[in-house]
């Protein structure tokens, strides 16, 4: 069945590339509403902007969703991750400014509060979209793929991620992790986005980053991790990366049913991947899930042990 939140919860912060003050709250929600953002700030204009993939601004560095108005909501995809990983498929999004609060670079923050809320079933089935036949898109060396799951039984969203960057603090990291119940609380809620120290004045210059900070984002330099505290996993990295697909994958709208791989992926390529998608309608299929199906999506039947990761 489709859940919302049982209660209101509330986060401040600060944007991590607009560095203003900002202000979330998450709201319940009902059946068949999705993940809707309010921007309270807004006036005279349409202020809702549905989380939703063809929302989407193409943008290397963070998620952007802009309804038709003209209205926006950056750097979603941590909370979006946290919503998806935590099993919510239905929640208004109120915020008082044009970005999602950092908190520490990760979606444990907002994991927490939600689990702490807690959440309720609603009277309605759950569907999802299962991948029939693989999509892949390519630019330059990235790609990104979706692709059916091998073999008769149920099997919700397995993420296969692989990155490879020049300094020796990250290098080549890959990772296969099955995101069935508790496994994005335990593997990957906690893991911080990251970036290298010679591409922060750059940002900057591009009017971006401008509230990150070490304590907000692993920042690397060759071999050094200059962060205090350093990794949180020696893959942190692509357990981040694979974070960020988490949340971007929820922009379809329903759980996804199938294998994403990415290789040197990022916001752009899965969202151009969810659009190739969606053009073309013999690649998959709406299904209603049944208890078993349940079973293999992420925030199904978390135990006291999957909360310990983000307690």
């Amino acid at each position: 069945m489709q859940t919302t939140l049982t209660r209101h919860v509330g986060f401040t912060g600060t944007g991590l590339h607009s560095g203003r003050p900002a202000r979330l709250v998450l709201r319940p929600a009902p059946a068949g509403h999705g993940i809707v953002f309010r921007r309270m700030d807004v006036v005279g204009l349409d202020r809702l902007v549905p989380a939703r993939w063809d929302l989407v601004e193409i943008s290397p560095l963070n998620t952007r969703i802009v309804n038709a108005a003209g209205v926006s909501v950056s750097t979603i995809e941590h909370l979006m991750a946290a919503l998806s990983g935590c099993g919510v498929h239905n929640a208004l999004v109120e915020i008082d400014g044009p970005e999602v609060p950092i908190l520490d670079g990760s979606a444990a923050g907002f994991a927490r509060a939600i689990l702490a809320a807690g959440l309720v079933r609603q009277e309605a089935p759950l569907q999802a979209i299962e991948i029939l036949r693989t999509v892949e898109v390519r630019h330059g060396p990235a790609m990104a793929r979706l692709r059916p799951h091998q073999g008769d039984a149920p099997r919700g969203l397995v993420i296969d991620f692989e990155i490879d960057f020049a300094d020796p603090a990250i290098g080549h990291q890959g990772r296969v992790l099955d995101m069935a119940n508790g496994a994005f609380l335990r593997e990957l809620c906690d893991s911080r986005t990251f970036c290298r120290l010679s591409d922060v004045e750059a940002m900057q210059a591009q009017g971006l980053a401008l509230g990150g900070t070490f304590e907000n984002a692993v920042v690397v330099d060759g071999a050094k991790v200059l962060s205090p505290g350093g990794l949180r996993h020696p893959d942190e990295a692509v357990r981040h990366k694979m974070l960020d697909a988490l949340g971007d994958l929820a922009t379809a709208g329903l759980p996804i049913l199938g294998v994403y791989e990415g290789l040197r992926a990022g916001h752009a390529m899965t969202n151009r991947l969810l659009r190739a998608l969606f053009e073309r309608p013999e690649s998959w299929r709406v299904v209603t899930c049944d208890a078993a199906l349940e079973d293999h999506l992420p925030g199904s039947r978390l135990k006291p042990a999957d909360l310990a990761a983000v307690a």
